[in-house]
């Protein structure tokens, strides 16, 4: 697959007496999409500036395909930052080909580039409009689209999700899977664990600037002990009749017919052995529902309900601002 557009070794950076970021150490195979998880202040910005060369750290390394981050190697990079802005009085096609010329095209290519992009995504009847007059959604949606403009090798979003309505945000997951198609390593930040699991090959979570799992979303799911429901009429002692076959069974206070049941499912078996386990002991069962695996639930198995809690509130301090 080549050189990985990014190695972080060991890298740590601080702030005075603030460590936002401690030992990180991760890297972004070829060909893949990356997220970069954790709630607002767990230091992924942080991270994503040191691996462009925009802060270098403290401590360990960054390559950026190989090598420290300079002027060549980010012609390859298309970057969205976390803070949006864009120049208030340049139009929509201009704007695009504007970002496109700052990382090599021609002029004509990177005109071409912008009405190909705004006609794709809806937004060709504003080609002339300034990005003052276009609602806020229509301005983040030319922003992203100025980031890719290029065809970058590799793509880097910092929190891209943020402040799109569902519409725009189902856009964007488009634009991400599109991208990779063409080829492009993509690597993005998002406090917002399902779109990880929409689109992701692996992913990366942090907490309170340290690295708490990194792996592919299967794995990630394999560190939970997860369970199934099962409802059985009044009187049936369940956990009685699944202990012989290796299961943990426990009350739940669920509402429906019968009495309802927790059945933890040990590593390496899944819903359908819960389920024949049953039957075989002869339980009575009025329903089963498998309990699905969430990237939320990992993270509290790993953190903590508290520290997860962070993952809810949008408004959180960075970082930067924790410094």
């Amino acid at each position: 697959m080549g050189v990985a557009p990014l190695v972080m070794s060991g890298a740590t950076k601080r702030f005075g007496a603030f460590t936002a970021v401690s030992n990180l150490s991760f890297d972004v195979p070829a060909g893949q999409i990356v997220g970069f998880l954790g709630p607002n202040g767990a230091g992924k910005s942080t991270s994503l500036r040191m691996a462009l060369g925009v802060m270098a750290p403290d401590e360990g390394e960054v390559a950026l395909f190989g090598v420290k981050p300079d002027i060549r190697n980010l012609r390859r990079v298309g970057f969205l930052p976390e803070e949006r802005g864009l120049y208030k009085k340049m139009t929509a096609r201009d704007t695009i080909t504007y970002f496109a010329r700052l990382k090599g095209m021609t002029a004509a290519d990177a005109k071409a580039r912008a009405n190909e992009l705004l006609d794709a995504t809806g937004l060709g009847k504003f080609k002339a409009t300034r990005i003052s007059k276009l609602s806020k959604g229509m301005a983040q949606k030319v922003q992203i689209l100025s980031t890719l403009a290029h065809r970058p090798d590799f793509l880097i979003l910092d929190e891209p999700f943020s402040g799109l309505d569902p519409m725009n945000q189902q856009t964007l997951e488009d634009l991400i899977r599109a991208e990779h198609q063409r080829g492009a390593t993509i690597l993005f930040s998002t406090h917002v664990m399902e779109h990880a699991e929409r689109l992701c090959d692996r992913i990366v979570m942090m907490a309170r600037g340290r690295k708490v799992f990194d792996g592919t979303l299967e794995a990630a799911y394999e560190t939970l002990g997860q369970g199934a429901r099962i409802a059985v009429e009044h009187g049936f002692d369940l956990a009685g009749a699944l202990a012989p076959k290796g299961f943990e069974a426990h009350r739940a206070a669920d509402k429906g017919p019968g009495d309802s049941w927790r059945v933890d499912m040990p590593k390496g078996r899944g819903a359908q052995d819960v389920l024949r386990a049953a039957l075989e002991a002869g339980a009575p069962i009025l329903g089963f529902q498998p309990e699905e695996a969430r990237l939320r639930d990992v993270f509290v198995a790993l953190v903590g309900e508290a520290e997860a809690a962070a993952l809810d509130v949008p408004g959180a301090a960075t970082e930067a601002e924790a410094a």
